[in-house]
C-alpha cells in the first residue's frame, strides 16, 4: 500500500521540508535549551542530529585551536563530488541522465541522439550472404 505517484511525490515533499527546516528546528531547539541552562549539548546530540554548518564548523575549529592543520587534513582527504554533465545531451560522465528527469523526455532525447548519428553513419550495403 502506499505505492500511488500522489503518496510517492508527498513523502519526497515532506523528506526536502524537513531537510529545508532542520537547521531552523536546531536554533530553536538550542535557543529553548540556552534558557533553561542545566541541559548539556552532549543531550542533546542523542536526542537530535547535530549538522553544524561549514563556515560555522571550522570558525569551532579554530576557536578549539585546531585550525592550523586542519586545512592540510581537508584537502587530503577531499574528495572529487562534482558531477561533470554534457549541457548538450544532458547526460553525465558514466551515461546517466538526471534525477529529474522523466522517461518521456530521456526517450526523446535519446532518439534524437540515434538519429542524429545515424545520419553520420553510412550504413553498409547488404549483400548476398552466399
Amino acid at each position: 500500500m502506499a505505492k500511488s505517484l500522489w503518496s510517492k511525490w508527498k513523502r519526497k515533499m515532506r523528506a526536502e521540508k524537513r531537510k529545508k527546516n532542520a537547521p531552523r528546528e536546531l536554533n530553536r531547539l538550542k535557543s529553548i535549551l540556552r534558557v533553561d541552562g542545566d541541559a548539556l549539548m552532549k543531550d542533546v546530540e542523542e536526542i537530535a542530529t547535530v549538522v553544524v554548518a561549514k563556515p560555522r564548523q571550522e570558525k569551532m575549529q579554530c576557536e578549539e585551536g585546531r585550525c592550523d592543520g586542519a586545512d592540510e587534513e581537508k584537502d587530503d582527504m577531499k574528495m572529487e563530488t562534482e558531477i561533470k554533465r554534457n549541457r548538450k545531451t544532458l547526460l553525465d560522465q558514466h551515461g546517466q541522465y538526471p534525477v529529474w528527469m522523466n522517461q518521456r523526455q530521456r526517450k526523446r532525447l535519446k532518439a534524437k541522439r540515434e538519429k542524429k548519428r545515424g545520419k553520420s553513419r553510412a550504413k553498409a550495403a547488404k549483400g548476398l550472404a552466399w
